[in-house]
């Protein structure tokens, strides 16, 4: 296992594969860097270096009863594009991880890197508010922390069916990714995921968006059952200063697994140019 330590102690686990322009994944709640098998092996295979960390209190990385909050996820990736030496990298970040990308910039500025791409991303905010009514409403997050506290085996698999949308019609079961869903899930920590919850809910990203000022692609889809788009990829096309923004039809949460080939495609294209 490839590992560095954190400033705090923390360990962090990540993957580094290829070479190239390296493309660093974020990833969402409550998974871990495996959750972008299809991409590392796409954009690895494409000539890419692929990097792909797991969260503290995630995946195989340290379980810390303290410090899961953004400003440390952000300081964490901070410290492991700093450990590689990175620079003109491309960070990719889906849910929770568009939040850290964000906030990245916002704490660590653009210096070291080329693109991003948010891909079914929380900011600015998911939390319904009197300025943000399409958010979530609060009581929302905390049957997840309910969910997660207290039954959070039996949680993680019944959320597979909103996050890729296998209530819709038209949408295959694929028990395949229900179960790597649920294999994440469990090998995280209780308190760091519980933790998280606050992270990608309750806080208000709007100012790292507006620090960013590098080209940025924001996808999301338009059937988002976890994050919905009003609240957050519409506003968000708004207010970062270079943003293209493409809606999936009927897309999903989980729209970069489900639909990998599309996902792929599409990056591709926006990382050479196209």
């Amino acid at each position: 296992m490839t590992t560095f330590t954190t400033s705090d102690g923390a360990e962090i686990f990540y993957k580094d594969w290829g070479s190239g322009q390296p493309i660093v994944f974020s990833h969402g709640w409550p998974l871990s860097g495996d959750a972008w098998d299809a991409q590392m092996l796409f954009f690895g295979m494409n000539g890419y270096r692929v990097i792909a960390h797991d969260r503290r209190g995630h995946g195989r990385s340290s379980q810390p009863w303290d410090g899961n909050n953004m400003d440390r996820y952000a300081d964490d990736l901070a410290e492991l594009i700093e450990h590689l030496d990175l620079k003109d990298a491309i960070l990719i970040g889906h849910s929770t991880g568009g939040g850290e990308v964000a906030h990245y910039v916002g704490r660590h500025g653009n210096d070291r890197i080329a693109r991003l791409v948010l891909v079914g991303a929380i900011p600015p905010l998911m939390l319904q508010t009197a300025d943000n009514p399409d958010g979530v409403p609060m009581e929302v997050f905390d049957d997840i922390r309910r969910g997660t506290s207290l039954d959070r085996s039996q949680f993680y698999k019944d959320i597979t069916t909103p996050f890729y949308g296998f209530n819709r019609e038209g949408v295959a079961n694929n028990q395949g990714l229900r179960d790597s869903f649920w294999l994440q899930g469990m090998a995280g920590g209780i308190k760091g995921q519980y933790d998280c919850i606050r992270e990608f809910s309750e806080i208000d990203y709007t100012d790292d968006l507006r620090a960013i000022d590098r080209p940025t692609l924001i996808i999301h889809g338009d059937d988002d059952q976890l994050v919905p788009i009003k609240a957050t990829a519409y506003r968000a096309a708004k207010i970062v200063r270079d943003a293209t923004l493409k809606v999936y039809p009927g897309g999903g949460h989980g729209l970069a697994q489900l639909q990998a080939e599309q996902f792929n495609a599409d990056v591709l294209d926006f990382i050479r140019g196209a």
